[in-house]
């Protein structure tokens, strides 16, 4: 089974994975005493992915309640988690226009060696004629 099987799986079990709702803090006890003899390593890891996803980390900006297993509210979402969520959401987006800039002037730069080249050549061609 792989993390992101297992998070299916959580999201067909648990409406608050299904829903992308805040997680409880604590959650993997809860989801420990839902499913035994769920191994430990593969579950942080389906948790790195959801709450790592950008749909999670949306709802996380806006979110006030965090939710238990069950879908019943939890603790409140403070201020700083949902700073973070928002900060995160943020950089992910810098980076992101930064690849995509770096990506046309990547191609712009092939095409402008592609046009250069294909000059070059005609004006081989001109002067190397005979005649």
């Amino acid at each position: 089974m792989s993390a992101r099987s297992l998070l299916k799986q959580l999201g067909q079990q648990f409406p608050p994975f299904r829903d992308f709702l805040p997680l409880a803090i604590g959650i993997d006890k809860q989801i420990i005493a839902q499913v035994p003899g769920i191994d430990r390593k593969l579950m942080r890891s389906a948790l790195g992915i959801h709450t790592g996803s950008q749909r999670y980390l949306r709802a996380m900006e806006k979110a006030t309640v965090r939710y238990n297993l069950d879908g019943s509210a939890g603790a409140e979402v403070t201020d700083v988690h949902r700073k973070h969520a928002k900060e995160t959401l943020a950089e992910r987006f810098r980076k992101e226009a930064e690849r995509k800039k770096a990506e046309r002037e990547a191609q712009a730069a092939e095409e402008a060696a592609s046009r250069r080249q294909e000059k070059l050549e005609q004006l081989t061609a001109k002067f190397s004629r005979k005649g």
